[in-house]
């Protein structure tokens, strides 16, 4: 199985990284509200990026790699 980190934009503007095995089952549970604290209340919630990782731990560590990069690096991320 491998894990995924994902970049979803919500409706107020703002972006939301995390990772997971299914990415597509995952932003189910974040429109369902189900999902992260953050992205409750914030749809609609679009998926702007995903990227494989060979593990759990790389994964984590990409997600933090991302979360560390500037509003506009993560734009640039996601591409246009």
């Amino acid at each position: 199985m491998s894990w995924w980190v994902y970049l979803l934009q919500c409706g107020d503007g703002t972006l939301y990284c995390g990772i997971a095995l299914d990415v597509e089952a995952r932003l189910k549970l974040h429109q369902e509200g189900k999902g992260a604290k953050y992205t409750r209340g914030r749809g609609p919630l679009e998926l702007r990026y995903q990227e494989v990782c060979d593990g759990k731990a790389e994964a984590l560590r990409r997600e933090r790699q991302i979360k560390r990069m500037t509003r506009a690096a993560k734009f640039r991320l996601c591409g246009p």
